[in-house]
């Protein structure tokens, strides 16, 4: 695996190292040492799946308050989508800040999401699949999310809004 630092501190562009030949490749997509190695959260105790049937979906901005901080790691297995990191850590440097990867099953690339971001991602085809590996279990009682449209931040999304939920869209504004 390769990881490349995004402008967010503490997360990063994942690609896979690609054997090739002539069926195709193979590629390590997790391996704990490789992620200690690089000083990575590497305990992973849930996966989940999110289907998205339209293009622009969006799903977000999704985070989880201490003691149930999540650590994501999201990876698209089929379709793609503009996946969104927010930096909601008061003490960083990039506090408020955003960075936009798109993800895809043909580019075959992750996105590792540190502790105290938000997470979220917009669909760029129909029939779109994410794999997420979470650093710790859901916890309803900790979940939170902010407005993806807050003037606090000003996330961009490549494409208009097809489908989102109520709830995603009655997030509070930041710092209400």
């Amino acid at each position: 695996m390769i990881f490349e630092p995004l402008k967010i501190p503490g997360s990063y562009l994942v690609r896979l190292d690609q054997k090739a030949d002539e069926r195709g490749f193979f590629a390590r997509s997790f391996c704990e040492d490789e992620f200690k190695a690089h000083g990575l959260h590497s305990y992973f105790p849930q996966s989940n799946v999110s289907f998205n049937q339209r293009t622009g979906t969006f799903r977000g901005m999704h985070f989880q308050l201490p003691p149930a901080e999540e650590v994501k790691v999201v990876r698209c297995t089929h379709g793609a989508a503009m996946d969104v990191i927010l930096d909601l850590r008061s003490e960083s440097p990039k506090f408020r800040q955003w960075v936009g990867i798109e993800i895809s099953a043909e580019n075959h690339n992750a996105v590792y999401i540190p502790k105290g971001c938000a997470h979220g991602f917009q669909t760029l085809r129909d029939e779109t699949e994410l794999l997420y590996l979470m650093g710790e279990r859901f916890d309803p009682t900790q979940a939170k999310g902010v407005r993806w449209n807050d003037s606090a931040f000003d996330i961009r999304l490549p494409l208009p809004i097809s489908v989102i939920s109520e709830k995603d869209k009655s997030y509070p504004l930041f710092g209400s």
